[in-house]
């Protein structure tokens, strides 16, 4: 008998399946709990069942490594007997690859003793049964590209792992440097896929340029958004900078010492108001408290994950994080149902009237989905578009 099981782990529930001999196959999340199960049985022919003991701990071993803590599955017993002799030779290199880690696929195909085979490495791994215990994330294109990735999520979630891992490659990417946690090419033909009246909007907008801004840290960025916001960026720009000149030794904008110990005449003088200031001291009192998760804690922690802890913070609403994900973590699949862009933008491609409320633009973003942010962007230069012709 095959059995199978779903999990809940740090990118979404995942499932495992199993024989008599072992693991038969490890399946990355899929669009909904009945999905995943349903690729689980189709795949395996298998049915739900409680795990065995040595398949908990399996379970347990890839729920900690998602978690961030950098746990080994090479000890895993994997059943490889309906594996082709190559694959499993590719497999096999694949495990030796340590947490945080990469190799490419040529390494892995000269590893073999099997230069110029890259190709075949990457169709092997393109079919691997076994995610994330043969760990075909950690492998990548030629000169470091990220290459393909067949998982539900494509390449931001293999970008997702490898930050989850620390792997050095990917590392820069959630320090500010300019570069999406997804392919933009692989989210817009998506779009265009699954929403032809979008597909016209991206026709019309042109090449997706969402700019993601640096950020040194979640607090940084969190108490400019407090100072920012019900502002013109004009206005907000100019208290802000006055804000940052009463501390000229803090290069990366107040401290949450800075903040704790002005008077609130000080802070009052630089522009902000009594409600910004009560926002600012508590965001730098949850920072002290370590309640503030670091770049690199926010980026194990799924969206709603984020969204709870930092809506805890006075003054902290949904939509700020929400744009904190998009424009500062470069996450994918985002879209601020109660943004009057969005909602506008929403009306557009439906040609409706009526501005359609929060439950009508969750249930039109259903199907962009794993990109609902690159659709968001679009959305809002149609706004802008339309508005420009009024």
């Amino acid at each position: 008998m095959t059995g199978f099981a779903l999990f809940e782990t740090a990118i979404g529930r995942c499932g495992i399946a199993w024989g008599e001999r072992g693991i038969v196959g490890v399946q990355l999340p899929e669009t909904g709990d009945g999905a995943t199960r349903a690729r689980l049985a189709r795949r395996f022919a298998a049915t739900e069942a409680p795990p065995p003991p040595e398949v908990q701990e399996a379970i347990a071993a890839i729920v900690a490594l998602l978690r961030g803590e950098g746990t080994d599955l090479a000890h895993l017993g994997l059943d490889m007997s309906a594996v082709p002799e190559f694959h499993r030779r590719v497999y096999e290199a694949a495990r030796r690859i340590p947490p945080g880690a990469t190799r490419t696929y040529g390494e892995i195909a000269t590893a073999l003793g099997a230069p110029g085979s890259a190709r075949a490495v990457g169709q092997a791994l393109g079919r691997n049964p076994f995610a994330i215990v043969v760990p075909c994330h950690r492998v990548l294109a030629a000169g470091g590209r990220t290459g393909g990735f067949s998982a539900n999520g494509g390449v931001s979630t293999k970008l997702r792992m490898l930050a989850i891992e620390g792997a050095p490659a990917q590392a820069a990417l959630f320090d500010g440097d300019g570069r999406y946690g997804y392919d933009p090419r692989v989210a817009v033909e998506h779009l265009r896929g699954v929403d032809p009246a979008l597909a016209r909007v991206v026709d019309a907008v042109g090449p997706y340029r969402l700019e993601l801004k640096r950020t040194p840290s979640i607090y940084a960025a969190l108490a400019e958004a407090i100072v920012y916001q019900q502002l013109s960026g004009k206005a907000a720009a100019t208290i802000y900078g006055r804000v940052c000149a009463l501390f000229p030794r803090a290069h990366e904008g107040p401290t949450p010492e800075n903040v704790l110990r002005a008077p609130d005449e000080k802070l009052r003088g630089a522009g902000l108001s009594r409600p910004k200031i009560l926002a600012l001291r508590d965001l730098a009192q949850r920072q002290k408290a370590g309640e503030i998760p670091t770049l690199a804690e926010a980026h194990r922690l799924g969206d709603d994950a984020l969204i709870e802890r930092l809506t805890a913070v006075r003054g902290i609403g949904r939509w700020t994080v929400e744009m904190l994900l998009m424009f500062r973590l470069g996450r994918a699949d985002v879209l601020p149902v109660d943004d009057l862009g969005i909602r506008t933008g929403v009306g557009l491609l439906t040609r409706k009237r009526e501005l359609p409320d929060r439950a009508a633009v969750a249930r039109r973003g259903a199907r962009w989905a794993p990109y609902r942010t690159v659709a968001s962007w679009y959305l809002w230069r149609a706004v802008e578009r339309s508005r420009a012709k009024a």
